[in-house]
């Protein structure tokens, strides 16, 4: 867990990870007793399968071009979307392109 009394500053997220040309990599940027970020790099047609967070979470797609499942919906994201999702609400991702995505989970 990091101090949440200092501050964390990433002056580029493109930067803060590579990502993968096979499967899924992720760095944990903050993690406190109020929320935990986490980057995460996926390699073009990967798949985060079909699961759920138990605590209100945001995803932000930095970079890419991905199909996103919200529940019953999937559409396509690219860079720049931006998702709230309440808890337990069910998603997935696919990488159309590599992905640079952020995960922010509120505890």
């Amino acid at each position: 867990m990091t101090d949440s009394s200092i501050p964390v500053f990433i002056p580029d997220l493109r930067q803060a990870l590579r990502i993968p040309e096979k499967g899924i990599a992720s760095r944990i940027l903050q993690n406190d007793d109020q929320s935990k970020v986490v980057l995460f790099g996926l390699a073009a047609g990967h798949e985060m399968s079909l699961h759920a967070a138990p605590v209100p979470t945001i995803l932000y797609f930095v970079e890419g071009d991905a199909t996103l499942t919200l529940g019953d919906e999937t559409m396509a994201v690219r860079s720049g979307a931006f998702t709230h999702m309440p808890p337990h609400l069910q998603h997935a991702i696919v990488a159309g392109t590599p992905v640079l995505m952020l995960l922010v989970m509120m505890k």
